[in-house]
């Protein structure tokens, strides 16, 4: 069921699941047309695995926005492996994420899936250079949508 809409901003005026569906799918659709960070995604899952990918994307971010507690597993591992990524890639992961969360989540839970995503790509960058033996304690935080 899809939640009623808010007549201002044509979003759902409350975050249900088919937002958070609508959050996922659509952002992942911008990703994979994306040649910065698209080619990264499509080299490590397989075309007939991004069901499963996305359903386990629905659940973490249903588990975030939702406090539906449906997501089980650690995020930062999978990432460790996906070769030499750089402020670019975090950067472009954010810039794609935004809008989307704008378009599809009500105003105050849009702000709320940003600030976790930006939490997020400054701690997986953190994680993926300690993994790879980087010096991390010179590293600056990535900037917020409010300093970008």
């Amino acid at each position: 069921m899809t939640a009623p809409l808010s007549p201002a901003a044509g979003r759902p005026a409350a975050t249900t699941e088919q937002a958070v569906h609508d959050l996922v799918h659509g952002f992942y659709d911008v990703v994979r047309a994306d040649p910065l960070i698209g080619p990264v995604f499509m080299a490590h899952i397989a075309a007939e695995a991004w069901p499963v990918h996305l359903a386990k994307m629905c659940d973490f971010w249903s588990s975030v926005l939702l406090k539906t507690k449906r997501y089980d597993g650690r995020p930062l591992p999978p990432h460790t492996t996906l070769g030499p990524l750089n402020d670019a890639h975090f950067l472009r992961w954010l810039a794609l994420f935004r809008p989307v969360a704008r378009a599809t989540l009500p105003p105050e839970d849009a702000a709320r899936a940003i600030a976790h995503a930006e939490r997020m790509a400054n701690s997986f960058r953190i994680g993926i250079a300690m993994h790879a033996g980087g010096d991390v304690t010179r590293m600056a935080p990535l900037p917020s949508e409010a300093e970008a």
